[in-house]
């Protein structure tokens, strides 16, 4: 990642003086529950090592500037009272993301008024489906928070960066990105009920158990402002309607078939078909970590994509090559991971066979002309937190 030093000498060379201070917020991977965090459902994401860094210093003068070491763009200067949703900075473009931060603490009442200067750099991957948006988010809102001394709690942080991408960028995520960023645990994944926005750190420590989780990333690049994601959101919210329930999540497992006979539209009944099955895969991966038996959670992993694949179909060729051709050399299960249309795949696999299954995979892609991916392992890290 970025380091700390290397953001504050980018921050001193812009602007002059010395940051407040260092923060980080990571990237996150999710090991099961897709598209069911709006659905108030539950999701189960680990933080990754790749991380947003943001050199930030309080302002007085009301006077917002943003920088990005990534970006070839000259510093973005803006007016804290003058932030509106889908402005120029809210449609598209990376300084939307953390715009859109001041913006949502502003509109919740929150003194940021006085501005801020802020350099970023990042390690997460843009358009891979591993939340470098969240991240950028996540970042901006902590140091925010701490400079300006605004005494908000990580979850608190997490839901006003989620609104900065819902309201001020205008893609209607969900709120797990978010969290996981803010709240993730070196050496857990993140139990997340999306409904009271309740966490339970589950151990996940695989390397003790001789096993990778791989994370594919296919260099298919994805763009959820582009109406797909908003599409299958207003299915999922259609189909509650139509089943009588507030949200998807009130749909048991085992009343899903009788839930689907009630519904006429295809479209809708594939979407309230994976929604439910996915809420009740997080259980059945929970119940099997909790029991030990990790291996046993791959199987689940590749249903779930079929779920992904078939019901939701946000899948694309070379995802599913990345799960047809890493099971096919012995992973133990493998899906796609985010958002879709493009992204990653997650992959676990016995450490032994970590060289075999990449290979593959490669092999894969070469043989059907696609660009090589990208692979390295997710290890599960820590959230959102001051470096310096």
């Amino acid at each position: 990642m970025a380091t700390a030093s290397e953001v504050t000498a980018g921050f001193r060379e812009l602007y002059g003086y010395e940051p407040d201070g260092v923060w980080a917020a990571p990237g996150r991977v999710n090991l099961i529950g897709e598209y069911t965090d709006f659905n108030e459902g539950f999701v189960m994401p680990l933080a990754l090592p790749h991380s947003a860094v943001a050199a930030v210093a309080r302002r007085t003068d009301g006077f917002l500037r943003l920088h990005s070491a990534d970006i070839d763009a000259p510093v973005a200067e803006l007016r804290v009272a003058e932030l509106t949703p889908l402005s120029k900075y809210g449609q598209g473009g990376w300084a939307a993301y953390p715009a859109g931060v001041v913006w949502a603490l502003r509109d919740a009442g929150h003194d940021v008024s006085g501005g801020a200067d802020i350099h970023l750099a990042s390690t997460v991957p843009t358009g891979a489906g591993l939340s470098s948006s969240a991240a950028l988010e996540v970042v901006t809102a902590l140091a925010l928070n701490d400079a300006h001394e605004l005494g908000l709690a990580a979850r608190e942080l997490a839901v006003l960066a989620q609104r900065a991408e819902n309201a001020f960028v205008g893609v209607p995520c969900g709120v797990m990105d978010q969290m996981a960023s803010a709240c993730a645990t070196e050496g857990y994944a993140l139990h997340l009920d999306c409904r009271d926005l309740s966490i339970r750190q589950v151990p996940f420590d695989l390397a003790a158990q001789g096993l990778r989780l791989l994370v594919v990333d296919s260099r298919v690049k994805h763009a959820l402002g582009d109406g797909a994601y908003a599409e299958r959101r207003a299915g999922c919210e259609a189909g509650a309607r139509q089943l009588g329930v507030s949200h998807l999540r009130d749909v048991p497992y085992v009343e899903l078939p009788s839930a689907l006979a009630k519904l006429t539209d295809e479209k809708v009944r594939r979407y309230v078909r994976h929604v439910v099955s996915d809420d009740h895969r997080v259980e059945q991966v929970i119940a099997l970590l909790d029991a030990g038996d990790v291996r046993a959670i791959g199987p689940v992993l590749t249903e779930g994509h079929a779920s992904l694949r078939d019901d939701l179909r946000i899948s694309c060729p070379e995802l599913d090559l990345v799960v047809s051709s890493a099971n096919a050399a012995g992973a133990l299960g493998a899906r796609m991971t985010g958002g879709g249309f493009g992204g990653s795949a997650v992959v676990l696999v016995e450490s032994a066979d970590e060289d075999t299954v990449t290979k593959s995979v490669l092999d894969a892609f070469a043989a059907a002309g696609h660009t090589a991916p990208r692979v390295f392992p997710a290890v599960a890290s820590a959230g959102a937190r001051r470096e310096a």
